[in-house]
């Protein structure tokens, strides 16, 4: 029998949106990080910080406030 999906709630859709738009901004705004982390359940961190680590690893000049909340969620 085939695994029934649950519906997203409002929660999952809206960190969808933020995670794509952060994948796509060069210079993501510090409004939407903000508004993810607000949102974020223990078990997510782990894939957004691996979203804004593959952001900095194609950056020449990794952004410091970046960098720095990567190291705040990793503590």
């Amino acid at each position: 029998m085939p695994e029934e999906r649950k519906p997203r709630d409002a929660r999952e859709v809206l960190l969808d949106l933020l995670f794509d738009k952060i994948a796509e901004d060069r210079y993501p705004s510090v409004s939407m990080l903000d508004m993810i982390e607000a949102q974020l359940r223990p078990d997510e961190v782990d894939m957004y910080v691996r979203l804004l680590v593959r952001r900095m690893r194609d950056e020449k000049y990794p952004s410091l406030p970046i960098l720095r909340r990567i190291a705040a969620l990793t503590e």
